[in-house]
């Protein structure tokens, strides 16, 4: 099974090339699934469906054509599900409180919960093997990031505060139960935390694995968008995972010269060679701006004959090597970049704001950092079987 998450700032247009991306692989004759982990969901919207026909049976796969099924999460059917006990816990403190009511059950929606009930049901339906492709159309960047990294979180409670809080609760229950403002969590309450792990399980090492998983970053020929687009492509590689490409979407036509857009080529064109420069060696795709809104089955399959012009199959492995990957080794931090047709020579590094430069020959890499290794410079480089080791050290 393939999933292909595609993310990007607010606005850029990720649902739409989500959705002609699954019209795209339905073509293809892959039972197809394209799920919307977006709180503010518009995947149905997107394939035009009647949404008081539609919108309340997307909670669970909906299939839209041969071989293509939609699904939007309902947080709300998402508790009775599988977080009733929580759930229940939360609001029963909330109570206590003076709120109460429709406020207490909002309240109790906890962060986390939406992003995953999507990682369960993606990893059930790998065990289950009922579709060939899942396409993920992800939040923006920052909810992406959290969805991302939520399996690692929890492996990481379970392993280490979940054995003994639970124990320690079983002890004191009887006695704190008298005393404090409110009763503390039965036991039926790790029970439940526990069967939501068991069902998370594997889950991190199917996202890490570039053969099954690969991230679409999807931007817009803008400053401010693209400045997201280069952090959010950093934290995926904090993180193990694989972009494989990145979208350009909505860009001017050319038949479009008159003067009030000519100042707008001239902006796009520039964010447009600050893009693939900075993201080589991952590909960049350009999508232009559509005459008419991208909605309803024809216009998504307009969408997917431009993004796939060239009859390319969208579940197919094109990357699966990290362009970079970060380290510590000995105390100092390093900068590992896959330079696969560098040879050894001169090597020129230099720090531009929060990002590593660096040159070799005519072969140059823009490296974003993450906030630890930000303030750090660059004070040595070697170059072994076509990996750039660039180690980080403070001024």
């Amino acid at each position: 099974m393939r999933i292909l998450l595609f993310t990007g700032k607010g606005g850029v247009g990720k649902t739409s090339l989500a959705a002609a991306t699954g019209v795209r692989l339905a073509q293809l004759d892959y039972r197809t699934l394209v799920m919307s982990i977006d709180p503010a969901h518009s995947l149905a919207d997107s394939f035009d469906l009647d949404s008081e026909l539609f919108h309340p049976h997307t909670s669970d796969p909906l299939q839209v054509s041969d071989r293509l099924w939609i699904q939007e999460l309902n947080i709300q059917k998402e508790i009775k599900r599988h977080w009733q006990e929580i759930s229940s816990y939360v609001i029963s403190v909330l109570r206590t409180t003076g709120i109460s009511g429709v406020e207490a059950e909002e309240l109790a929606i906890l962060p986390g919960m939406e992003e995953l009930s999507a990682m369960m049901y993606v990893n059930q339906y790998r065990r289950e093997q009922r579709y060939d492709v899942i396409v993920l159309d992800a939040a923006p960047t920052a909810e992406s990031m959290r969805f991302i990294s939520m399996p690692t979180t929890l492996d990481w409670y379970m392993k280490h505060i979940f054995p003994f809080q639970r124990n320690f609760l079983k002890a004191v229950r009887p006695i704190a139960n008298r005393v404090a403002p409110f009763e503390l969590p039965a036991d039926s309450y790790f029970l439940n935390i526990r069967d939501l792990f068991q069902k998370l399980e594997g889950v991190d090492e199917i996202m890490e694995d570039p053969n099954i998983t690969s991230v679409r970053l999807v931007t817009n020929p803008e400053k401010m968008v693209l400045r997201e687009t280069q952090r959010a492509f950093v934290y995926f590689s904090l993180h193990g995972l694989t972009v494989d490409t990145v979208i350009a979407n909505r860009l001017f036509s050319r038949e479009i010269m008159d003067e009030w857009f000519r100042e707008w080529h001239a902006s796009q064109d520039k964010i447009l060679r600050e893009t693939e420069e900075y993201f080589a060696p991952v590909p960049v795709k350009r999508v232009p701006l559509f005459a008419q809104e991208v909605v309803g089955a024809k216009r998504l399959r307009e969408l997917a004959e431009v993004l796939y012009s060239n009859g390319e199959d969208p579940s197919a492995v094109t990357r699966s090597e990290r362009p970079f990957s970060f380290g510590k080794q000995d105390g100092a931090y390093e900068v590992r970049i896959r330079l696969p047709f560098a040879t050894k020579g001169e090597v020129g590094l230099f720090k531009k704001g929060d990002e590593l430069v660096v040159e070799i020959g005519t072969i140059r890499r823009h490296v974003g950092l993450p906030r630890s290794m930000a303030t750090l410079q660059p004070a040595r480089a070697r170059l072994e079987n076509q990996l750039l080791t660039v180690v980080m050290k403070e001024a």
